[in-house]
């Protein structure tokens, strides 16, 4: 099987396992979002560092240690990140799977909003229309839920901030996610042990199942991180930007399909401006994409050497 074939199979089963993901934090919901989440930082970091032990892959830690600014930057993602999973934990586990399915789906307007904002970068004018669409899809479901969707604004912008972040880390999806709940280790460490000293904590004191899939939230957040790894240096990104909506869709669905929330006219609506903005973005990613390889082709055909005049 060609590599960009294996990439492309094992980058849509990353997103298909972030999708599926929904399906698990419920089972979870005897236990608070926050213990969730420090579970899920401490049993990130046992499975990569695992990994790491295996493929023996520890010198870049000594670059991330040795430079302040790096780590600076690292402990930043690591807290928004961190952000973002608990506000995913709380929303999904709250009965409002809608609002993280809306989240991912305006993430990718907030970080062209970030792209102008902090890089400056120049947006065409499909791009425009897109965030234009998204700000309506936003207003037309704070008049539906009678406020603004606060869970998926905070979905949103914890998820686009991590991208920015990223943009400054030379870390691989391995490195990163082993850096990060490496800083965050001692916060959720300590949170568990007061936890379990208060006699509050739920590890351990629900029953043998609910205790393995605490522990299983390590495998939940690692593998399609691992899966996505692989992908990435094997497909264009413009492929994994398409690929990345599988995820909003299948939360959708399993929001409305298996938990049953409601869909009023309004969020209809909304959603289906939501949708309209995410189909122009998708079609001005797609146009530009070809555009720049078209681009690239003509320019390497005018600088060939032309075999007659050797």
């Amino acid at each position: 099987m060609p590599d960009s074939t294996k990439g492309l199979v094992i980058g849509a089963s990353s997103y298909v396992l972030w999708g599926l993901s929904t399906l698990y934090w419920p089972f979870l919901s005897s236990t608070g979002a926050v213990e969730i989440l420090a579970h899920r930082m401490v049993w990130s970091l046992a499975g990569m560092l695992l990994v790491l032990l295996v493929m023996r892959h520890w010198r870049w830690l000594l670059r991330i240690v040795r430079s302040p600014r790096q780590l600076l930057l690292v402990a930043g993602a690591a807290t928004v990140i961190s952000g973002n999973w608990g506000i995913f934990i709380y929303t999904v586990n709250s009965g409002n799977a809608l609002q993280a399915s809306l989240g991912y789906f305006i993430n990718p307007l907030v970080s062209v909003v970030f792209g102008v904002l902090i890089f400056g970068e120049r947006l065409r004018p499909l791009q425009w229309t897109a965030v234009a669409l998204g700000g309506v899809a936003v207003g037309v479901l704070t008049f539906d839920y009678g406020s603004p969707p606060w869970l998926a604004l905070g979905l949103a912008l914890c998820f686009a901030l991590y991208g920015v972040f990223k943009k400054f880390i030379r870390l691989d999806g391995l490195e990163s996610l082993t850096s990060e709940t490496l800083l965050m280790l001692l916060p959720a460490l300590g949170y568990l042990l007061f936890l379990h000293a208060m006699g509050t904590g739920t590890f351990g004191q629900i029953s043998p199942v609910h205790t393995l899939l605490l522990i299983g939230t390590g495998a939940v957040t690692a593998l399609p991180l691992l899966c996505f790894g692989f992908a990435v240096s094997r497909l264009p990104l413009s492929v994994l930007g398409l690929l990345q909506f599988t995820v909003p869709v299948m939360q959708f669905v399993i929001a409305w399909q298996v938990f049953g929330e409601e869909m009023s006219l309004g969020r209809w609506i909304g959603f289906a401006v939501v949708w309209s903005a995410l189909l122009v973005f998708a079609t001005d990613l797609v146009r530009n994409t070809r555009d720049r390889s078209a681009a690239r082709r003509a320019s390497a055909a005018t600088v060939r050497p032309d075999p007659e005049r050797s």
